[in-house]
């Protein structure tokens, strides 16, 4: 209650007087004018999940085109150099034997994680042959995985899983040259050429210190990544290890290097050891679309569940997470990614690509799935 006062009249009889005088008049303090509505707070987003520094990328002296090629060439030679201490001669003598493939320019245009629905895109790794090639790796792989798994939190069925999405178990890694792919997409897919200008300094700097990868036959796909992992230059210079302790880093058929290379890769982009990685969500009656920009885990469940949208009941709750929508057979199929599933997603910034690991993962893991 807002108080007020009053100036009370003391009335006094005049003697001899037939009136009185008036009493003043009464004064009211005025109450204050009701505060206007508060506009909504915006939520409170959590931290994003911390990641290793970006990978360096080439200056635009050697990815600008509207610079001759011959002269970015030149510039990256110097670029290289100086950056890496690798040999300038050497630099050139290998670009003289890189080829430009107009093939490799048309892969990048028409990836199948933009080009398909989910509802298409997961038969691709969610099918009977995967699914069985994964038990069969895994129960073949099981000690050297357990090993792995019990150092770095990250679960062997993962681990397999991106093994078989990359390169179904090893047995499709790549036909392209690596410096044949890396070359076209440096000079010639300009959109990208900062990244892989910078793969190509890379992959020289790589083969430095891991001489056994003979630049002059090393395969891949189309894209410049290596091995049964699919590690691109730079995660092989920067995050690959040694399994076995021979000294050496071998990611293109060497088991133990691979897996522990593939679990360092996750462990270095913030896995969280026992967290969970997606919960499927239902969603309220007349909820709004949300789309939330990237991958980043960063809502509370409580602003989604506020937006209207909740994990269902059984499903696991983690407290930042971010919301998929995907064009599923029967529908819209809403998805709640915490910050395992973000991990996942740095290997490829499809949210498609990182779904189909986690249920490749889980049909590998649970022998009674189908």
């Amino acid at each position: 209650m807002v108080p007020f006062s009053i100036a009370m009249a003391t009335a006094f009889a005049l003697a001899g007087c037939a009136t009185q005088t008036a009493p003043p008049p009464v004064e009211v303090l005025a109450r204050p004018e009701a505060a206007p509505p508060q506009a909504p707070q915006a939520p409170r987003l959590l931290p994003k999940v911390p990641q290793p520094p970006e990978r360096p990328v080439a200056p635009p002296s050697v990815t600008d085109p509207s610079i001759p090629q011959a002269q970015r060439i030149d510039a990256f030679v110097d670029y290289t150099a100086r950056t890496y201490g690798v040999s300038p001669q050497r630099i050139r003598d290998t670009l003289a034997q890189a080829e430009f493939k107009q093939g490799i320019v048309d892969a990048m245009n028409r990836p199948a994680e933009k080009t398909r629905t989910w509802a298409e895109y997961r038969p691709i790794f969610l099918n009977d042959a995967r699914i069985r090639g994964g038990r069969q790796f895994l129960a073949a792989n099981r000690p050297a995985l357990a090993r792995i798994e019990a150092r770095t939190g990250v679960p062997a069925e993962v681990i397999v899983a991106i093994i078989g999405v990359e390169t179904s178990y090893g047995k499709i890694t790549g036909n392209y040259r690596v410096l044949d792919a890396i070359y076209t997409l440096a000079f010639g897919y300009p959109k990208r050429a900062p990244f892989f200008a910078g793969e190509l300094a890379q992959l020289f700097a790589l083969t430095e210190v891991e001489p056994q990868l003979d630049l002059a036959t090393l395969k891949g796909s189309y894209a410049g990544a290596m091995g049964m992992g699919q590690f691109m230059p730079s995660s092989y210079r920067l995050w690959a290890q040694d399994g076995d302790g021979d000294g050496r880093r071998n990611l293109l058929d060497n088991l133990p290097d691979v897996f522990a290379s593939i679990a360092n890769y996750f462990v270095v982009h913030g896995w969280q050891r026992g967290g969970p990685v997606v919960a499927r969500a239902e969603r309220d009656p007349g909820a709004a679309d949300f789309e939330p920009e990237g991958l980043d885990p960063v809502y509370p469940l409580a602003d989604l569940a506020a937006r209207g949208y909740r994990p269902r009941a059984g499903e696991p709750q983690a407290e930042g997470a971010t919301l998929l929508t995907f064009d599923g057979d029967g529908g819209k199929e809403h998805w709640l990614a915490y910050r395992n599933f973000y991990v996942i997603s740095r290997y490829n910034h499809s949210p498609k690509y990182a779904m189909a690991v986690h249920q490749l993962s889980q049909a590998i893991a649970n022998p009674s799935s189908p």
